[in-house]
C-alpha cells in the first residue's frame, strides 16, 4: 500500500483510513451503477480531513502541502477512481480563495469541511444589476455535485467585462437543480451531472475569477492554481493504474488456463510486461512529484516559480495520465478473458483511466502549449 504523509493524526479523526479504503473498493460497483458517490462516503471524507486539507489554518484547516494532498488523492484512487476524483475537489480553497475575505469568513463560519463543486462551461451570460449578477443556464460536468453544499457556475457579465479566465458565481446547492444526465463508460461514480440555475441573483462578492490570484496568505496559496487543479485529477490515474497492477499480482499466481498453460506469473511475456509497467508508471509518477516539490521549494524560499517551472507541472501531469492509462490497459490485456467480465475490477480500471485522458486539462493541447514554451513562445491563455 502506498504510504502517504498525511498532515493529521489518527486521534483527530473518527474515520480509519484503511477501513474506508476497503469500503470504497467494495462499493465501487455501487457508485458506478448509481452514478454518484453516496452521501455517507462524503461524510467520511469530511471526517478523514479531505475537505479541510487545504483550508487555511485560521478557519480550522490543515494546510497540507500540494504533494501531501496529491498523495492522499492517489491513495483514495487506488481503492476507487471515482471516489478519488470526487475527493480531489478538496482543493476547493484554491477556487474559493478568490472570493473576498468577508465571504470566506461566512463560508467557513461553521467549520472547514465545506464541499464545493462546479460546472464552469459553457459560461452563461449574466445580467448585471445593483444587487449582483442574474444567473440562469445549464452547465455540464459538475463532478461531485450530488454531495456538495456550494455550487459554482461560469458566467459572462453583460457589462463589457473582458477576462481571459472565467468568472465563477457561487450559490448554495439549494438554489440549483441537478439534472442527472451523467452516463459514461468510465468515472461513472463521479456524478458529473448538469447543474441548472433559473434566474438567481448572485452578489458580486460571491463571485471570483477562476485561476486568478487568491485572497489567502501563505506559501501554499501562491502555488499555481490551474496546475494544482490539473494535478489533483491527473494523480487519480496513478491510483487507478496501481490498483490495476495490484489486481494482476493477485490473480497471477491463482489463474490457470483451461488449456493447461502456465500460470500468468510463470509466463515470460507477463513478467516482461509488468516490469515495463512498473518502470514506466514509477518514472512518470516520480517526475510528477519532483515537479511539485521543485515549485514548493521555490515558494518556501519566498520566490515565485517561473513560467518554465509551471510548464513542467502541467506537462508532467498529462504525461502521468497517459502513462497510467497505458499501464492500466496493459493490465487488462494480461488478465486475458477473465478481465472482460463485468465482475472483474480491471475493466472498470481501464474505462476510468481512459476517461481521465479525455479531460481538457490533460488533452493534446498540453503538449502543444508545452512545446511552444520549450521553443520560447507563449502558451494559450489558461495554461499557466
Amino acid at each position: 500500500m502506498l504510504q502517504t504523509r498525511l498532515a493529521m493524526n489518527a486521534e483527530n479523526t473518527h474515520c480509519d483510513m484503511s477501513i474506508l479504503l476497503q469500503e470504497l473498493k467494495s462499493r465501487g460497483e455501487e457508485f458506478e451503477n448509481q452514478k454518484y458517490i453516496t452521501h455517507d462516503i462524503i461524510e467520511k471524507f469530511k471526517e478523514l480531513g479531505v475537505y479541510r486539507a487545504l483550508v487555511p489554518k485560521k478557519y480550522g484547516g490543515t494546510e497540507m502541502t500540494p504533494a501531501q494532498f496529491c498523495q492522499l488523492i492517489e491513495t483514495i484512487s487506488i481503492a476507487d477512481g471515482s471516489a478519488g476524483w470526487v475527493a480531489s475537489f478538496g482543493m476547493n480553497p484554491f477556487y474559493l480563495g478568490g472570493l473576498p475575505l468577508s465571504t470566506l469568513d461566512e463560508i467557513y463560519r461553521n467549520g472547514p469541511d465545506v464541499v464545493f463543486a462546479g460546472g464552469i462551461f459553457p459560461p452563461q451570460k449574466a445580467m448585471v444589476t445593483d444587487k449582483g449578477f442574474v444567473v440562469s443556464g445549464r452547465w455540464g460536468f459538475a463532478s461531485g455535485c450530488m454531495g456538495a453544499s456550494l455550487i459554482g457556475v461560469g458566467i459572462v457579465p453583460e457589462n463589457g467585462e473582458e477576462k481571459s479566465l472565467p468568472r465563477i458565481a457561487v450559490l448554495p446547492k439549494e438554489q440549483t437543480t441537478i439534472d442527472p444526465v451523467w452516463n459514461t463508460v468510465g468515472l461513472a461514480g463521479t456524478g458529473s451531472h448538469d447543474v441548472v440555475v433559473d434566474n438567481i441573483v448572485v452578489p458580486e462578492e460571491w463571485t471570483f475569477i477562476r485561476g486568478g490570484e487568491l485572497n489567502l496568505q501563505g506559501d501554499l496559496y501562491r502555488y499555481p492554481v490551474l496546475s494544482l487543479a490539473t494535478q489533483v485529477l491527473a494523480v487519480v490515474s496513478a491510483g487507478v493504474a496501481r490498483a490495476a497492477l495490484n489486481e494482476i499480482y493477485t490473480i497471477a499466481g491463482q489463474q490457470r488456463s483451461v488449456t493447461g498453460a502456465p500460470r500468468l506469473a510463470d509466463r515470460q511475456f507477463a513478467q516482461r510486461d509488468v516490469a515495463h509497467c512498473e518502470a514506466e508508471l514509477n518514472s512518470a509518477r516520480s517526475w510528477f512529484y519532483d515537479a511539485i516539490d521543485q515549485v514548493w521549494q521555490i515558494l518556501c524560499r519566498g520566490d515565485a516559480p517561473q513560467d518554465e517551472d509551471v510548464n513542467l507541472l502541467r506537462l508532467s501531469a498529462t504525461h502521468l495520465t497517459r502513462v497510467a492509462a497505458k499501464v492500466t490497459s496493459k493490465a487488462l490485456m494480461l488478465a486475458g478473458m477473465p478481465g472482460i467480465s463485468m465482475r472483474s475490477p480491471l475493466q472498470r480500471y481501464a474505462r476510468d483511466s481512459m476517461v481521465i485522458t479525455q479531460h481538457a486539462f490533460m488533452g493534446e493541447l498540453t503538449y502543444i502549449n508545452a512545446g511552444n514554451m520549450f521553443f520560447g513562445q507563449s502558451p494559450l491563455p489558461g495554461y499557466l
